[in-house]
């Protein structure tokens, strides 16, 4: 897994969250510090455009995904590729008593089995 999880408070805007995709270089954030609330993904923000959203003045917690799958620290590798794959998604949020502690991506999953 990848850490430490880069997280966004859910009232942000999807303009916040797009700049900070951009400038970390990432796909996803987090939405919530203390408790995983939702995830934001580039998906979710190019869908936002595309709806013609004002980015701006649309917060987070209006386009993420929500519920999230996700996984244990102590899970194996097999099992978080497994979860992943059941439920069609490529970012896995790993928890330890509900607040994110690291993130496994398909990337991760392909630099671990190459």
């Amino acid at each position: 897994m990848t850490t430490p999880v880069r997280t966004i408070h859910g009232e942000a805007s999807v303009t916040q969250a797009a700049r900070v995709l951009t400038d970390e270089g990432i796909g996803s954030l987090v939405v919530g510090r203390d408790v995983v609330e939702g995830i934001v993904t580039e998906a979710d923000v190019v869908r936002a455009a595309a709806e013609e959203r004002a980015l701006t003045a649309t917060s987070v917690r209006e386009v993420m995904s929500e519920p999230v799958v996700t996984a244990r620290p102590h899970e194996s590798v097999k099992d978080a590729g497994r979860r992943m794959a059941q439920n069609t998604v490529k970012k896995l949020p790993v928890t330890d008593d509900g607040q994110a502690v690291g993130i496994v991506t398909t990337t991760d999953l392909a630099r671990y089995y190459s």
